[in-house]
């Protein structure tokens, strides 16, 4: 123990979604589904998968290290220059990448205390302090955080939608809370289910980069179906994101996974298959929530948060007897809530089959 950093051994570590595999082997199942970890239901891209096949005789060699065409793609893509991008292992590693570049030793973070967990796990592992706003009905209080943000404050971190919440926040209030913020803080806006928005005023960040302190984060986890490749990207103003260059570790982004974003990025056709699917499960969702009589937030990703009306964890097991992996949300303090990825129809109906045979007991 005496080793180990004290900020180390105080961390509680980030819990991940429970494996398919690991269900089958621990319940003796044959058919689990997983709609804990808010991945594609549809798989990737075909044409990744293709672009994968056709580069995987290349994998003795380092990858690109600057990502250099697929930089170019997302420039072309988002009508901006490479310059803008900086790409990494998933967004866990640019949320790292961030801090360790703009957060001195006696700097502060700022989030809220329902928002994706890494935000504040990361900084910890950097020893760096959290200050943390509560929620206002699900949704991030902007307001309360601008409150927080003090001298010391150098980085903001917003999820916009929030996970697990599913809601987001309007144009208006974005717009607001950057009005006045001293111009010695970086607001990080975490995108990473945009691609399932169905309102009108949420603010896009990559309008603001260019007048803002502001970082914008994305990833191909979500509705590209390529979590298993981990890749995501920040788009900020140039001299912030080459200073993040200088923080990156070479050759984070794998060859594979650049080559499949190339192919994803023109799937234009999979992406909306992927948004068409989410939206209708999502309503087949609230329409069963509605008729058992249960409380939800109306979510704007692809995942909705569930109040169960008992212990979560409770109902989580008990769902995967039934061979169906949800994500309980007692690390986020919500203990009568499970949060459900939207999936395919035959997924959604066996869910919600399960939670009700779970619930009549």
């Amino acid at each position: 123990m005496a080793l180990v950093r004290k900020n180390i051994r105080e961390l509680a570590p980030y819990i991940a979604g429970k494996p398919i595999e690991e269900t089958k082997r621990e319940f003796g199942l044959k058919d689990v589904i997983k709609l804990a970890s808010n991945e594609n239901p549809l798989g990737p891209s075909p044409k990744a998968v293709a672009a994968i096949k056709n580069a995987v005789c290349g994998i003795n060699r380092y990858p690109d290290s600057n990502s250099f065409y697929l930089k170019k793609k997302l420039a072309t893509f988002y009508k901006l220059d490479p310059g803008n991008f900086v790409l990494g292992n998933g967004s866990d590693e640019l949320i790292d990448i961030a801090i360790k570049t703009f957060v001195s030793e006696n700097e502060n973070i700022v989030t809220s205390n329902k928002t994706f967990l890494e935000y504040e796990i990361i900084a910890k592992v950097n020893n760096r302090k959290v200050i943390k706003a509560g929620l206002k009905g699900f949704k991030f209080d902007l307001v309360a955080m601008k409150k927080k943000i003090n001298a010391k404050t150098k980085l903001v971190f917003i999820a916009n939608p929030n996970n697990p919440t599913g809601t987001y926040v309007s144009r208006k209030e974005l717009e607001k809370f950057l009005k006045g913020l001293s111009r010695n803080v970086i607001v990080v806006l975490d995108e990473a289910y945009d691609t399932f928005i169905d309102v009108l005023d949420y603010p896009k960040g990559v309008k603001y980069i260019k007048k803002e302190n502001l970082i914008v984060l994305k990833t191909f986890s979500k509705a590209y179906g390529l979590s298993g490749l981990r890749l995501g990207y920040a788009i900020s103003d140039k001299k912030l994101a080459a200073f993040m260059e200088k923080t990156r570790q070479p050759f984070n982004v794998n060859l594979l996974a650049q080559a499949a974003a190339l192919a994803a990025l023109e799937d234009r056709a999979f992406l909306k298959k992927t948004r068409d699917i989410t939206l209708s499960g999502k309503q087949f969702l609230y329409k069963a929530f509605e008729e058992m009589g249960l409380s939800f937030v109306p979510s704007v990703a692809n995942f909705v948060l569930l109040d169960v009306g008992k212990d979560c964890l409770e109902v989580f097991k008990d769902l995967l007897k039934q061979g169906v992996i949800v994500r309980d949300m007692k690390q986020y303090g919500l203990n009568n809530f499970v949060r459900v990825t939207i999936g395919t129809p035959q997924e959604n109906i066996k869910f919600v089959k399960a939670l009700k045979k779970i619930l009549a007991r």
